[in-house]
């Protein structure tokens, strides 16, 4: 079957989860975060996902705004970085994040091939809608789906159907593009066709379901239609 729609998660794999750490290290005054961006950026992460697993596990739903900033806090207190403004500048970045560089003009491409395009994310509504508009990905985007419509997070199955029942059609119908692994395995045992933006060279995950393909990044996404 033809692909008809490219869906995408958003954090990690069309949007920089590293550019809130990055741009406040660059900023006045912050010669502390300079010294550690990236290791708190990488626990901050770390945290925020494992946090939604646990919570999907536990049934113990709420918003992933909630749990950005648990992550945020428990990261900022590993790392030794207790001011307070520090951590509000923090968690306003996040909510604009950097897209990554070839993003806007890929889904360009896919827009004029015809393709429904789409976001399918842990992210509340409201982050998402904060990063997609600082981004100038608005017109780019034929829907933004959110876990918030069945209150549970990836890689929850009723996450997946959120897609079909948006734009209909069947699950090979789909390409699924996510940069974390255990999304992309849980996407392909789900049954939709796969594409494992890999930005950081690593294994692939020893679970069911496993990527069709795999590429560095979005650049060459249209080789696999």
């Amino acid at each position: 079957m033809p692909i008809k729609s490219a869906v995408f998660d958003a954090y990690g794999t069309l949007f920089d989860v590293t550019a809130a750490a990055r741009e406040a290290a660059g900023e006045p005054g912050q010669e502390a975060l300079a010294d550690t961006w990236q290791g708190l950026a990488a626990t901050w992460r770390a945290k925020q996902l494992e946090y939604s697993w646990l919570r999907a596990i536990r049934g113990d739903h709420t918003d992933f705004w909630t749990v950005t900033q648990d992550a945020l806090d428990y990261a900022l207190e590993a790392h030794g970085l207790g001011d307070p403004a520090l951590r509000e500048r923090l968690a306003q970045l996040y909510w604009q994040l950097s897209a990554y560089p070839e993003v806007p003009a890929m889904l360009e491409r896919l827009k004029a091939r015809g393709l429904n395009t789409a976001i399918l994310s842990n992210g509340s509504p409201g982050m998402l809608e904060g990063a997609v508009q600082s981004a100038g990905l608005d017109a780019l985007l034929d829907a933004v789906l959110s876990v918030e419509s069945v209150g549970i997070f990836k890689p929850a199955a009723p996450v997946y159907d959120l897609v079909n029942e948006r734009f209909g059609g069947t699950k090979d119908e789909v390409l699924f593009v996510s940069s974390n692994g255990w999304d992309v395995s849980s996407a392909a045992r789900y049954g939709f066709r796969t594409l494992w933006v890999n930005r950081a060279g690593l294994p692939v995950d020893r679970m069911p379901g496993t990527p069709d393909t795999i590429h560095s990044d979005l650049t060459t996404l249209e080789e696999v239609l």
